[in-house]
């Protein structure tokens, strides 16, 4: 995460980002299922290796950046929901 974003873009930016994950990937979830802070990868949302991969492709397109697989920092990015609504909201172009 390279730029400071503040906690209100990131608010107003984490049901945007849900909701694509839950239309990308077909889930049968609504907003009101997930908590902001609960995790993305197995319990939580329940994705796992391949979803994120699915994920990193509908978000670069999306908002007009490149997740990468090497970035060092994916761990923390795609900890929660609003982890990685807080890196899109830094990295975005779109």
């Amino acid at each position: 995460m390279t730029e400071p974003v503040s906690p209100a873009t990131v608010d107003a930016l984490w049901p945007e980002v849900v909701a694509l994950i839950i239309e990308a990937l077909n889930m049968e979830l609504t907003l009101a299922d997930v908590d902001p802070d609960g995790p993305l990868y197995g319990d939580g949302m329940g994705l796992d290796s391949i979803d994120m991969l699915e994920i990193s492709l509908v978000i670069s397109k999306r908002y007009g950046f490149q997740m990468r697989s090497d970035n060092e920092d994916n761990e923390k990015i795609f900890s929660t929901p609003r982890a990685l609504s807080a890196h899109i909201a830094s990295q975005r172009t779109q």
